[in-house]
């Protein structure tokens, strides 16, 4: 019989009084299963990225080869961990990601999405995440320089680390999501790094903050000199027509980062001027488990890394 039916019947209000017992031991059984999952879920939900170790806890140590610690630049927070895909490399090389985390520009490290990395090389995906220098040790513009080496970094090594120089994407999520909208849409960034937005494959925002302006967040205000912000520093005000491939995506009733303002003005903005971009919002996540999804425990709240690597996987591999 059909999982789904035998669970339909198990369920019915029809059913037999000498069945009830089997009912209770099938609802205790799948539910003690259950109560790490949702012990997790709740973890992540209430205390967000602080829940990132639950994650990497439960996370596989297989499928992907980590070299920790690769320097991009010569300060001590300018440091990455590559993840390599242990699956047959493709003749051009596996596309590559280069990740950057959130927590409003004062908090983060590399060491605590793990789970983000496995999610991606296990899966055919070059990914690199990468730390950048926080406030109150640098404010506004500093992290982005350092993001924007990170990327330099990614695009210069791609070859040497196995991966395809033409499949080369950023991708963030929050405030690391800021950082990547600002490396893809404004040239200033990676030009210092010599490089530019036109070398990459496409961009990846989850949950970003877009177009923040007055800041409600009390950490992020000394991060941009609150009330004081400097200028050109929204990525709202960069949308071109030759702005790379976007994937925008947040959770339908974020509270931290408004979705309509951030991430779908900025896809309507995009769109207006010619760029392909892929929006998608998620009913049953929250900002948090908006990166949080892709672990396998929060997989089932949102397929924000199904939707990922579909995106990604539309770019052909270079010839």
């Amino acid at each position: 019989m059909p999982k789904r039916r035998h669970w339909e019947n198990l369920l019915s209000a029809r059913l037999p009084t000498k069945d009830k017992p089997l009912l209770r031991h099938a609802v205790f059984r799948h539910a003690t299963r259950l109560l790490p999952l949702l012990a997790i879920v709740m973890a992540f939900y209430l205390t967000g990225c602080s829940a990132t170790g639950v994650l990497n806890a439960v996370t596989s140590s297989s499928g992907y080869v980590l070299k920790a610690d690769v320097a991009y630049g010569l300060r001590p927070r300018q440091r990455l961990d590559i993840y390599t895909p242990i699956s047959a490399r493709p003749a051009t090389g596996w596309p590559i990601v280069v990740f950057f985390y959130g927590g409003s520009w004062n908090t983060g490290a590399r060491s605590q999405y793990r789970f983000v990395g496995e999610a991606l090389a296990s899966r055919g995906v070059l990914t690199l995440v990468a730390d950048y220098r926080l406030h109150p040790e640098v404010r506004y513009p500093d992290f982005l320089s350092d993001s924007a080496q990170a990327l330099a970094y990614g695009l210069d090594e791609a070859a040497n680390l196995g991966g395809d120089p033409k499949r080369v994407f950023v991708m963030g999520h929050s405030a690391g999501a800021y950082n990547a909208a600002m490396l893809a849409l404004d040239a200033r960034w990676l030009k210092e790094a010599r490089h530019g937005p036109n070398e990459l494959a496409g961009w990846i925002g989850l949950a970003g903050p877009y177009d923040f302006y007055p800041i409600t967040n009390q950490d992020a205000k000394p991060v941009f000199f609150h009330p004081n912000y400097p200028a050109n520093s929204q990525p709202i005000g960069f949308t071109r027509p030759d702005a790379p491939r976007t994937f925008l995506a947040a959770a339908h009733q974020d509270k931290v980062v408004n979705p309509q303002r951030n991430a779908v003005q900025l896809a309507h903005s995009l769109e207006a001027v010619g760029v392909p971009v892929t929006l998608k919002l998620y009913r049953y996540a929250s900002h948090t488990t908006m990166i949080g999804a892709f672990a396998w425990p929060l997989r089932l709240i949102a397929p924000v890394l199904a939707d990922v690597l579909a995106f990604i996987e539309a770019t052909p591999p270079s010839r």
